[in-house]
């Protein structure tokens, strides 16, 4: 029965390429891990942690208020962050936020203008729909391999890894919302003469922009789901304390790292939704106003016919 199979061996080729890789451009890798690390990562991280807490708790109420606009949800978001410092976890949580704000960063400057262009390209849209499905079909531990070989260990492959692992669902959102969007609304603001630029930024981005929020919500959730793996890298963080955890058979911390990410998931789902749908609210607000003001005007229009 085995007979009928030809012997192929991917795992020689695609080592060896890699191999190749590492050794012809080593000294450019290094230069990027080096200016990640000492340009963004570093000072984000360092900021976070001299910053107060009372100072960081307020922002994030600000946040979230300016999102949510309801106080009971506002107060709850900040006393989940309060918690995880109350459980001793603080610098922790610091230095996770740190990795996922700029995992983030990287993922919306490459995924939001990847998936524009998807919108706007079949032919891309059919090269890049395979290697998405590729992306998120892999498991996530594959990704740690090539960015070990790459950069080496802590926490720049650690963002590397998240962004590759976050980066589809804000592509595949980004394009389906700009191609969801009202063709009479496209073909309105191109009778008024604007530009595809004009036309992108002031009409397609502002109405796709609940469906790129919840790519971004999609993303912040799948970079947390990589702090445990990226804790294997040496990515400092709540992810070290559940790796800890399980080395030493320790349940109880790590159920309090996993509470911990649990509570920053919550709070971070939660304002990047509200987000998403106070741009649905406005939108639904300005078409209700502008019912009344259409059947007010056909009204004078009628009382004006009369007395004439």
């Amino acid at each position: 029965m085995n007979g009928i199979f030809f012997s192929v061996n991917l795992a020689d080729t695609i080592n060896q390429g890699f191999t190749r890789m590492v050794q012809q451009y080593a000294d450019q890798f290094h230069v990027v891990s080096t200016w990640l690390l000492v340009w963004i990562l570093n000072p984000v991280e360092h900021g976070l942690q001299a910053t107060p807490p009372v100072v960081l708790l307020l922002a994030l109420g600000i946040l979230a208020w300016l999102g949510i606009r309801r106080l009971v949800p506002t107060i709850m978001m900040v006393a989940l962050i309060y918690s995880i410092g109350c459980l001793g976890l603080w610098s922790k949580l610091i230095s996770t936020v740190s990795i996922m704000v700029v995992a983030l960063l990287v993922t919306v400057i490459i995924g939001i203008p990847m998936g524009i262009a998807m919108a706007k390209s079949k032919a891309l849209r059919r090269v890049l729909n395979p290697v998405l499905d590729m992306m998120q079909t892999l498991p996530s531990f594959v990704y740690l391999i090539p960015v070990l070989m790459l950069f080496g260990l802590g926490r720049v492959p650690a963002v590397f890894a998240t962004t590759v692992y976050a980066l589809p669902p804000l592509m595949r959102l980004t394009e389906l919302g700009l191609r969801q969007l009202p063709e009479d609304v496209l073909e309105a603001s191109q009778a008024f003469g604007a530009t595809p630029m004009q036309q992108l930024f002031a009409v397609e981005l502002p109405l796709a922009l609940p469906s790129i929020m919840a790519g971004v919500n999609q993303a912040v959730m799948m970079s947390l789901a990589m702090v445990v793996i990226a804790s294997m890298i040496g990515a400092k963080g709540l992810g070290e304390d559940v790796l800890a955890s399980i080395n030493n058979l320790d349940m109880g911390q790590g159920i309090q790292a996993g509470l911990a990410i649990v509570m920053l998931a919550v709070v971070f789902d939660r304002i990047t939704q509200a987000y998403g749908r106070s741009r649905r609210a406005r939108l639904k607000i300005t078409k209700a106003n502008k019912q009344p003001i259409r059947k007010s005007s056909a009204a004078t229009a009628e009382k004006q016919e009369a007395k004439a």
